[in-house]
């Protein structure tokens, strides 16, 4: 699959392909994916091009590399643009919006993890909605052991995906969790083998956009107004629930249904 679109110097790719599957790549691989300032701000941009611009129905998040997801946050920028109270605010502010990005994206987003998965990276993996790893991943917050503090939003993510006691764990010891351990908790969906990785998650995502769009954005739409329990959100939840009624989509799925065949889904 050729690359659309890059960001942020090329550290951040955007590719899709006919299928409807956006894939999103961390791409520096030569530092084990550890996010810069400049990377984590370029993250909202390059989600919001592959869903509202290329139509991607799904979304993958990997690493570059075929070893690791993302160390998270790069330490190298912490003594100049983390190096106080008021530095630290304006660069967590770039942290949280791409957390919130993975997290209210419209489509699916489907976090595709290998080896080191730590900090920021952990971060962005429990935004997503599902996670997928091999047998080679690791997971940590070591927030505890460099003295900082771990974005609000972003707790309640881990949260969320490790369970009460396994994210009080992982935050206040800076523990590190196998991939195996991380399965037992259900912070992952599924863990396969090296060499099953990417086939197991092109299947996921290709019964994902094989799907009807506006539904599956309806069933999104329906589950972060259950977590946030805004009005404006359950506002949204209801508007795209009640134009299905009236979408392409509905209309095929009956017909396909009644007619005992498989449905096909266009549009969005």
């Amino acid at each position: 699959m050729d690359v659309n679109n890059s960001f942020a110097g090329g550290t951040i790719t955007t590719a899709i392909g006919a299928d409807g599957i956006g894939r999103l790549t961390i791409n520096r691989p030569e530092k084990r994916n550890a996010l810069t300032d400049a990377m984590w701000r370029a993250l909202p941009a390059a989600l919001d091009r592959l869903v509202a611009q290329d139509q991607a129905r799904v979304v993958i998040i990997a690493g570059a590399g075929g070893t690791d997801f993302s160390a998270g946050a790069d330490i190298g920028e912490f003594a100049t643009l983390r190096k106080d109270g008021d530095t630290a605010r304006l660069y967590e502010a770039g942290n949280s919006q791409a957390f919130a990005a993975v997290r209210t994206c419209p489509v699916p987003v489907i976090a595709v993890i290998r080896g080191i998965c730590f900090g920021g990276g952990f971060g962005l993996a429990a935004a997503a909605d599902i996670r997928l790893a091999d047998e080679t991943a690791r997971f940590a917050i070591p927030a505890a052991r460099l003295g900082l503090a771990y974005p609000l939003d972003a707790v309640q993510d881990l949260l969320r995906a490790l369970g009460d006691q396994r994210a009080r764990h992982a935050l206040y010891s800076a523990w590190e969790m196998s991939a195996s351990e991380a399965l037992g908790c259900g912070c992952l969906l599924s863990l396969y083998r090296k060499d099953e990785l990417e086939a197991e998650a092109s299947r996921l995502a290709s019964d994902i956009a094989a799907a009807a769009p506006l539904s599956v954005r309806a069933s999104k739409a329906a589950i972060l107004a259950q977590g946030s329990r805004s009005q404006q959100d359950l506002e949204t939840a209801a508007a795209i629930a009640t134009l299905t009624f009236d979408s392409h989509g509905y209309a095929e799925g009956h017909r396909a249904f009644m007619e005992k065949r498989a449905a096909t889904f266009t549009g969005r």
